[in-house]
């Protein structure tokens, strides 16, 4: 795959690290985000409470809800990164099970969801990075049939040429996805399937807003010409 998005997101994957760095934005950034507090993060702040009195039981059964409302969004991201359904799984439950672990380092100064995307992409970074040295034979971009029915499952063409199309158009994408420079790629990523706004892109990279528009514009350039459109 092409560059390593790992010049934007800190590489070590240690949530006490990514925790320290969102609670102390680098100096020289400019203004500091300081995103409202959300009913998620509030829950958050609630387990750490609980953790940190011992109440074990109860930590566990409100993190349930962090998990309820995060697992959707999280799985088709991570995906993204791992290109594969059954590993993408598997990096969301190791990032919920890392949070819950680590959850007395967390501060409210920042949104659950930032400091939580980014453990799930310093995973997802880790397992891509351990699976190119295992397989360099491995292309990016391939998705297999078991992951295209899951990702295909709500709504499914019903004309089989149509089902083949629209598999080598997603085919074509993730290619051309891989083949973007690594923070371009990580900030479309958290765009297009993150769903996140560049404020919140800012908060999770340490690039500044006015800088995430621009890679975000520069990716969709370079997209619409690896794709055969008009750069």
């Amino acid at each position: 795959m092409s560059g390593d998005s790992r010049t934007t997101v800190e590489p070590t994957g240690k949530v006490d690290a990514a925790a320290e760095a969102i609670e102390q934005p680098r100096a020289g950034r400019g203004t500091s985000v300081q995103p409202a507090v959300g009913p998620d993060t509030l829950v958050a702040v609630e387990v750490r409470t609980l953790v940190e009195r011992g109440e074990m039981d109860q930590a566990r059964d409100r993190f349930g809800e962090l998990v309820t409302l995060h697992q959707g969004p999280a799985s088709p991201l991570a995906y993204q990164y791992l290109r594969d359904a059954a590993v993408a799984d598997e990096a969301v439950q190791d990032a919920f099970v890392k949070v819950f672990s680590h959850i007395t380092s967390y501060r409210e100064a920042w949104p659950f969801e930032v400091w939580f995307t980014r453990i799930l992409i310093n995973g997802c970074l880790d397992r891509r990075k351990a699976r190119s040295r295992r397989e360099r034979w491995f292309v990016g971009g391939e998705i297999s049939h078991a992951d295209e029915a899951r990702l295909a499952a709500s709504a499914t063409p019903s004309d089989p040429e149509q089902k083949l199309l629209a598999r080598e158009r997603r085919a074509r994408v993730a290619a051309a996805v891989d083949r973007l420079d690594g923070r371009q790629r990580t900030v479309f990523v958290l765009s297009q399937y993150g769903d996140c706004t560049p404020r919140e892109i800012s908060a999770m990279t340490g690039l500044n807003e006015s800088t995430v528009r621009v890679h975000l514009f520069r990716a969709a350039r370079k997209l619409r010409g690896l794709l055969g459109g008009k750069p």
